[in-house]
């Protein structure tokens, strides 16, 4: 009988532990990297000694309007430690008073008091006005500019009238924009839901530089950094994490230039070249707050959609302890049509433009590409209804995959899902 190898999946706040066949399981992981000796010392010092801009202080006046876009419920920033060092900064110059938090929740549902109170602490929630963003909401609103495709650029009115805009979040590889954080936390973070609607579309994401790691070239991402830069002048906060959620990087000043210094980083530790494409991938959405919903979950399938043999399988596990989220466009629009093919026909119409068309598209694609199941805290008809797979015993899936492709077939997993990306060559 052939050994067995046990591995750790990230699953909701914990792990599973599950058992492959170890002479045919390949584990891709991040590269580890150690969290900073002193987090907040360095993330001082970067506001001190920011990329290509002057240090925040000298942004700072004793009446600035300060704003503040952090990332929501469903990031893995760690804001409960990086709001309160960046408002204690602020404060020794400006009045709390000042100071206006926005949680760039982009097209998501906003978030319940207690969620924010987890996010930024009591103590934040108190003492600042924290408001979240809402993309429909046109008299929270204000146009910048146009789209490519020639719509209205809105952007949350508050964050444009600032006289100091600070962008906050974290850097990790994402699906179609290249990779998170940077100008993200504006356009779509605080942007209208029609702005997101014309970046996100299809043409968009059929682009193939429209995928992780890419910038130049990839529309999707010259789009949100072009209608960012419209909004005027925003000092860039960013941080990057290892899979303890420990701070490894924080990249602060401009823009662009210190967002493009901390991809170039997470580059060299995320991404991971293989050879061949394999008959199964077994792949996570990294555990909580990531895979609190299917709807996030899509980018865990992206991550292992890219190394799995055309007709092959994904398995995924995300807990998805927060549903679809349930009565979502997302979960609406996977309702729409009972066929697979008269739901892909549906969504990749060109002059469609719903809320979260692009995570079905996304999905589909993935889907006619491999067969994906989904290992989740979710009711089978839940997963049944998103035209996807549930699976029960993610050993067993893996097992009777391999057992009808023959001896050759072999088994990828990416544990941390999306934080590692692969890729062929």
């Amino acid at each position: 009988m052939n050994p067995s190898r046990t591995v750790q999946l990230a699953y909701g706040r914990g792990f599973l532990d599950v058992d492959l066949p170890a002479h045919r399981t390949d584990v891709i992981e991040p590269v580890s990297v150690p969290g900073l000796r002193d987090e907040k010392e360095s993330f001082l010092q970067s506001l001190h000694h920011p990329i290509e801009s002057r240090p925040l202080r000298e942004h700072l006046f004793p009446d600035a309007k300060v704003c503040i876009v952090f990332t929501d419920i469903t990031r893995a920033t760690p804001n409960e430690r990086i709001i309160p060092w960046l408002l204690e900064y602020l404060t020794a110059f400006i009045p709390a008073s000042n100071i206006t938090l926005i949680n760039g929740t982009g097209t998501h549902r906003p978030n319940t008091d207690a969620e924010l109170r987890r996010l930024l602490t009591d103590d934040v929630v108190d003492r600042y006005q924290v408001i979240n963003h809402n993309a429909e909401d046109l008299n929270e609103l204000v146009q910048v500019g146009t789209t490519r495709a020639g719509g209205p650029a809105l952007i949350n009115r508050r964050v444009v009238e600032a006289d100091v805009r600070i962008s906050t979040g974290f850097i990790e590889p994402h699906f179609f924009a290249g990779f998170s954080g940077g100008p993200k936390g504006i356009m779509p973070g605080v942007a209208g839901l029609r702005t997101v609607l014309q970046n996100h579309s299809g043409v968009n994401l059929s682009n193939p530089q429209a995928s992780f790691g890419v910038l130049d070239g990839n529309p999707i991402w010259e789009e949100i950094r072009d209608l960012a830069l419209l909004v005027g002048e925003s000092f860039l906060v960013n941080v990057t994490l290892n899979e303890h959620r420990e701070i490894t990087g924080v990249f602060s000043g401009h823009l662009t230039s210190a967002h493009r210094d901390g991809c170039d980083f997470v580059r060299q530790t995320a991404m991971h070249k293989v050879t061949a494409p394999y008959e199964v991938v077994v792949t996570t959405n990294s555990g909580y707050p990531l895979d609190q919903n299917l709807y996030q979950t899509v980018k865990g399938m992206s991550a292992a959609a890219r190394i799995v043999r055309k007709g092959g399988r994904i398995i995924i596990a995300s807990e998805c302890s927060d549903g679809m989220p349930n009565g979502s466009p997302y979960e609406r629009l996977l309702k729409h049509s009972k066929s697979f093919e008269a739901l892909f026909k549906y969504i990749t119409d060109p002059t469609r433009e719903e809320p979260e068309q692009w995570q079905v598209i996304v999905q589909m694609v993935i889907q006619r590409r491999a067969e994906v199941f989904v290992y989740s805290a979710l009711p089978d008809e839940k997963v049944l209804g998103a035209k996807l797979q549930p699976c029960h015993n993610i050993a067993q899936a893996v097992r009777e995959r391999l057992e009808r492709a023959g001896e050759e077939a072999r088994v990828a997993v990416l544990p941390q899902g999306p934080l590692t990306i692969p890729y062929l060559g």
